[in-house]
């Protein structure tokens, strides 16, 4: 018995040793590493900058919790093309921090892509962040590395690189063979015009993915080929007029999505609901924007309290979007929340935050109106919510 079980834990030994050499791509310190910002930066709203999501004019305007949230990358990613047979990354993360309900690889890891020769985009490989005590050592040397994959064709090939989705970097390098050649990307993929804005709540930034290329804005932008802004806030989507009127600045605007009603009392969604979307709406007239409900939590089906609170909050949103409506009927849409992560209740980590099914299914559920509006077509039904 004692032999046949140190046969057996051998065999656990060596199989996980062959799992670790796996991962063993080239030593990083081979290649050449490059400044990630000389490259094409997309799905950002304002500056060419990895400091913020929002004006950086804003930062004493906005609650200081809002400012650190806006720190965060969620949604960026950086497109290049090189003949590099291996390609890594190397950068410097704002904070390394941890939570508990999600994955470090979707708080602070990045996700390399790259396009297919049919025309597809497919996940390559996510770097395995180091969590650095910042008691120990300083923050501004939690410097994370990775070599995604190497022995490569060494043809040309087109890559997308998404930066994390909560945690900021202070710097990103693209590193490759020390011979190889690194170019803008030749491919317009994502097009660059027009783009779709999102706005929302912990749940739009991305929690709680498991890496960065799964939060919806990122899935929405690779299966319709068009940029998508991701202005989610944790605890801060409150429907801040200054938001409003920074969104209106954004450029080449396909559609606003709004989505704010988890970080909102029931109150809120009365008394800002209006103010807000009839400021966008002015300031930008003529633009779609579609109108999200708040989702019901997985337990709200067996809560006295949220079984009747969370309803209550979807009711003040619609009935402001239905004054909206009386105002002008054109281009504002609603949708449901119901179905909004899936058939049933396996689209969240903690009832409220999505995991990768739940991402995916609201991408799909929002996907078939945001190509309406692509197609110049009426996005849908103007109120889905019955």
């Amino acid at each position: 018995m004692n032999r046949l079980l140190k046969t057996l834990c051998l065999g656990w030994l060596l199989l996980f040793a062959g799992a670790l050499s796996a991962q063993d791509f080239t030593n990083a310190d081979t290649l050449r590493f490059v400044d990630a910002m000389q490259f094409r930066m997309i799905n950002y709203a304002f500056d060419k900058t990895l400091e913020t999501r929002i004006p950086p004019e804003l930062k004493d305007s906005v609650r200081p919790t809002l400012w650190e949230r806006s720190q965060c990358t969620s949604g960026k990613a950086f497109r290049f093309a090189t003949d590099s047979r291996a390609v890594a990354v190397r950068y410097n993360l704002l904070t390394n921090m941890h939570m508990m309900h999600m994955a470090d690889t979707g708080i602070k890891g990045t996700d390399l892509y790259i396009l297919d020769d049919d025309g597809t985009w497919q996940f390559v490989n996510c770097n395995r962040p180091v969590r650095i005590d910042s008691d120990v050592r300083p923050r501004e040397d939690s410097i994370q590395r990775k070599v995604y994959i190497d022995r490569l064709d060494g043809r040309m090939h087109e890559y997308m690189l998404y930066l994390p989705l909560y945690d900021g970097v202070r710097w990103l390098e693209i590193g490759i063979d020390s011979t190889a050649t690194i170019l803008q990307p030749v491919v317009e993929s994502p097009r660059s015009s027009p783009r779709f804005v999102f706005y929302g709540t912990s749940i739009l930034q991305g929690g709680c993915a498991c890496r960065p290329g799964m939060v919806a804005t990122s899935i929405l932008q690779r299966d319709l080929d068009v940029e998508c802004i991701n202005l989610g806030f944790s605890g801060e989507g409150k429907m801040d007029s200054c938001m409003a009127r920074a969104m209106a600045t954004i450029p080449d605007v396909a559609a606003f999505i709004l989505d704010p009603v988890p970080n909102c009392t029931k109150n809120m969604c009365d008394s800002l609901t209006y103010g807000f979307v009839h400021l966008l709406r002015t300031l930008r007239p003529g633009v779609p924007i579609i109108m999200v409900e708040g989702p019901m939590y997985s337990y709200a089906k067996y809560s006295s309290f949220y079984g009747e609170y969370l309803p209550q909050k979807n009711s003040e949103l619609h009935k402001n979007f239905l004054r909206l409506l009386d105002d002008d009927p054109d281009n504002l849409y609603y949708i449901s929340s119901n179905g909004l992560w899936g058939p049933n209740n396996e689209g969240t980590v903690d009832g409220i935050h999505l995991t990768d099914i739940g991402f995916y299914f609201y991408a799909k559920t929002l996907e078939p109106y945001l190509q309406n509006i692509l197609e110049a077509r009426k996005a849908g039904p103007v109120d889905t919510k019955e």
